[in-house]
């Protein structure tokens, strides 16, 4: 009978339970293996645990994430239990101060010897249960390993603020919009750029080009935040300090609108659509620049390396090229692009990592190893991607986006998997900027409006593997 059946099946697992872990008998050899019957395991693995580390490596263990934290926090507990039979069953997050371990109730023995579960005993997740550890080796930890985990960080859809910007330009080529380390952000609105003060919402107007009959293309602040430099249509590049409200100088050298800026200490590199890079130092005559020319197009894109040893370039060409300081020819060209590359970001956590983001022909993110010069992969995003910039603190990214979903995609990376998608926008996200501190991001669209989110968490990343097969921490 049916009844007769499910009790068989009752027998049929308590009895490759209790054999499965019952005691086996093992003849002694002539080994030697020395007793440690008078060893204080508990207090040795305490003091191993809390003082092999010296206090510079406690500092530094700060730095690592509350996941790796807590990872790490996981597989103690699961020592305690396994050497020690401490029947640790829950972790707490590691920075908090809280420790509670429940009573040693290893969850493996449903059955023990002489004990026959009755029929309301024996539920499908009991079951479930013991088939999962049936021939696991460990033997006190399968509460503790099947403990939830920490929920995934959830960052709000909804921006915290909303701002008016009449005038700004719905054009793919243009950089418009950026955030300085004193904390304020530049947005250029027509022939005027403006000033807003993210400590007290103020806002000033820096300069004005419609006496010149000129506009605005792009702006950038240099590393300091005390210097700003736009960019015109008319191929102009001038520098002006935000404190004072002045202009120091305006470099000439192009022919046609510059669209993209990038500070490298004291030089100053601008892209244009005369399709020529040049690199200036302002604290030098304007006669001495280099002029770089790789691109058959208009020049969208322009980010310097961490390192401050290399420029990344896109062009409207489907070219990304890679610079060095020193040549005056391009060291890497990249061509899977199908579309212009206006977005570009160097990971701050990898030495050498690129990413970029093609048009709407092509949608993709592309990661490239630039001290091999491998492309590493790539993801279709769905739509034609305008801005990239990595977290400052962890390993993601966020991309903005155009035709046809006018998104924000939040990234991990390297698994790319989405951690967030936000909406709002009701044309292209043509721009962005992220904060000082590295929480905030504002994204800037032709619907004329510049939306503040928080996206980025402030925990520190994980420490990069020392480990000499490691090309990102090893080769310079």
């Amino acid at each position: 009978t049916t009844a007769v059946g499910h009790c068989s099946l009752k027998q049929i697992m308590v009895t490759e339970c209790i054999a499965t872990y019952s005691p086996v008998s093992v003849k002694s050899g002539d080994r030697f293996i020395p007793t440690r019957a008078g060893s204080n395991w508990s207090i040795n693995f305490h003091y191993a645990n809390e003082n092999c580390r010296s206090p510079s490596q406690n500092h530094k263990a700060k730095d690592t994430t509350s996941d790796s934290s807590k990872d790490a926090v996981t597989y103690a507990a699961l020592l305690r239990n396994e050497l020690l039979g401490s029947g640790i069953e829950t972790v707490q997050d590691p920075h908090t101060d809280e420790r509670r371990h429940s009573p040693h109730t290893p969850s493996l023995h449903l059955v023990t010897k002489g004990t026959i579960l009755s029929d309301s005993g024996l539920t499908k997740q009991s079951v479930v249960s013991v088939c999962v550890f049936l021939y696991s080796p460990l033997l006190h930890s399968h509460k503790l390993l099947r403990s939830p985990r920490k929920p995934a960080r959830k960052i709000s859809k909804i921006p915290f603020k909303v701002l008016d910007a009449p005038e700004l330009q719905d054009d793919f080529y243009l950089n418009l919009v950026d955030w300085s380390a004193g904390n304020l952000l530049s947005v250029g609105l027509g022939a005027c750029v403006y000033l807003w003060s993210a400590c007290t919402s103020q806002v000033t107007r820096l300069c004005d080009l419609s006496v010149d009959g000129d506009s605005v293309t792009s702006v950038c602040w240099n590393e300091r935040g005390s210097l700003v430099a736009v960019g015109t249509h008319k191929g102009y590049v001038q520098i002006w300090d935000a404190s004072g409200g002045r202009k120091l100088t305006s470099l000439e050298g192009h022919s046609a609108r510059v669209g993209a800026l990038a500070w490298n200490g004291e030089q100053l590199s601008s892209g244009s659509r005369d399709r020529v890079i040049l690199q200036r130092d302002v604290r030098t005559p304007p006669s001495a620049e280099r002029r770089l020319q790789g691109h058959r197009q208009e020049v969208c894109g322009l980010k310097w390396s961490p390192d401050h040893q290399h420029l990344a370039s896109g062009g409207n060409d489907n070219k990304l090229l890679v610079w060095n300081s020193s040549s005056l020819l391009p060291m890497q060209q990249y061509s899977d692009h199908l579309a212009a590359v206006k977005a570009i970001a160097w990971s701050p956590h990898q030495h050498g990592l690129l990413v970029s983001g093609g048009g709407t022909a092509d949608r993709c993110l592309r990661f490239w190893n630039t001290l091999t010069g491998q492309a590493l992969q790539s993801t279709d995003t769905g739509s034609q991607v305008c801005n990239l910039a990595w977290s400052k603190h962890a390993n993601e990214l966020v991309s903005t986006h155009g035709y046809s979903q006018n998104q924000i995609l939040v990234w991990k990376y390297p698994s790319l998997t989405q951690v967030a998608k936000l909406t709002g926008h009701s044309y292209r996200v043509l721009y962005l900027a992220v904060s000082p501190d590295g929480e905030a991001i504002v994204t800037g669209a032709g619907d004329e409006t510049l939306r503040f989110w928080n996206v980025f968490s402030k925990t520190r990343c994980t420490k990069e593997s020392k480990s000499v097969l490691n090309l990102f921490t090893r080769i310079r």
